[in-house]
């Protein structure tokens, strides 16, 4: 599976990469055919502490892309709350293609 990472307004640390190119590759252990990801971080504008935002697009064949997006304090919690939903939900996807 590729992995495509992109971070907005800041410059993403290898350590950071790392780890979210093993959570998100972790997901083609749900679903075998996954053709790519593309992650997209992001630091909001808000005022609170969570302002780490983690969107993650997976490709999959025969359905629209599956999506997930979460906002926590660190990057690591929102790839985390990220990649458990989208997880369920390629579960969902792997059902309907029964």
């Amino acid at each position: 599976m590729d992995i495509k990472i992109q971070s907005v307004r800041f410059d993403a640390d290898k350590k950071l990469i790392a780890y979210i190119e093993n959570k998100v590759g972790k997901l083609s252990q749900v679903a075998d055919n996954i053709i790519d990801a593309e992650v997209v971080l992001r630091l909001e504008n808000s005022e609170t502490k969570d302002n780490k935002v983690a969107e993650i697009k997976i490709n999959v064949p025969y359905a629209k892309d599956i999506f997930a997006k979460r906002q926590k304090s660190t990057f690591e919690e929102s790839v985390d709350l990220a990649t458990v939903a989208l997880r369920r939900q390629l579960k969902k996807y792997k059902e309907k293609l029964r």
